[in-house]
């Protein structure tokens, strides 16, 4: 893979520890309130054509997508729309750990219920932040991209817009492999995480032909890391925008 040059930041602490739900742990700060500007832009894009079933991805892995998701779904709840949180980065799943939640079910174990033998409510599991579930990856198979590119798994995200106010979808980075291309396809849209300093154009921009592609509805991107003014402990701030000609991260 010479197309980029830069070495990636292969990061396992949200893995291991979970994203930081800033959105939780200080609701009044800049960067919570960043969380629920997306949040906003991205309702207000569906208003001709409601936007019940997104994802969150990245051109790489360690720019930040997880905790993006973790706290805009957080966001939602929090406006009283009953949310479901899916992790189909079957790679490299946060969501138990964010949550604190059982790993041994999940959507694996859905996906490979032919004969829907298993209740989705049973695997579902509800958080301690009301109006919030998580649908956890489960055990991980070694066909992995087949079962997220299956009828199964169309008739899994169908049930769960009928279920759900909103679901949200965190799937592995774009340019890592070809899930979140088979994923985008069965959603109303897709936002691309890009992180300052650490994405390279280059990548970007071949992250957004792969999803138009795949016929993907790219919503716009969330430009995350960016140097922000609020000490509140966090480290960084979220920006946000729409439309690729406004990126702007490092060559």
């Amino acid at each position: 893979m010479g197309l980029f040059s830069r070495k990636k930041i292969q990061s396992v602490d949200t893995m291991v520890n979970g994203a930081n739900l800033v959105t939780l742990t200080k609701p009044q700060s800049l960067v919570a309130e960043q969380f629920r500007t997306i949040k906003t832009n991205i309702t207000f894009m569906g208003v001709d054509h409601p936007i019940k079933a997104l994802a969150f991805t990245s051109s790489n892995i360690s720019e930040g997508k997880s905790t993006v998701t973790a706290n805009v779904g957080v966001t939602w709840a929090q406006d009283n729309k009953r949310v479901l949180m899916v992790d189909a980065d079957l790679r490299r799943p946060t969501m138990h750990s964010t949550f604190d939640l059982d790993n041994r079910q999940g959507l694996t174990t859905l996906l490979m219920d032919q004969e829907h033998v298993i209740n989705s409510q049973d695997v579902i599991q509800a958080t301690e932040v009301p109006n919030l579930d998580v649908l956890t990856v489960g055990p991980v198979p070694p066909n992995a991209t087949g079962l997220l590119n299956s009828q199964r798994m169309r008739d899994l995200v169908a049930t769960f817009e009928q279920m759900y106010d909103v679901v949200i979808i965190d799937v592995p980075p774009i340019l890592e492999v070809n899930d979140t291309q088979v994923l985008s396809s069965m959603l109303d849209g897709v936002v691309l995480v890009v992180r300052s300093g650490v994405t390279q154009k280059v990548a970007v921009k071949r992250a957004v032909e792969m999803l138009n592609i795949s016929k993907a509805n790219l919503l716009g991107y969330v430009m995350n890391d960016v140097a922000s003014g609020d000490d509140d402990g966090y480290g960084y701030g979220y920006g946000y925008g729409y439309g690729y000609g406004s990126v702007e991260p490092e060559d």
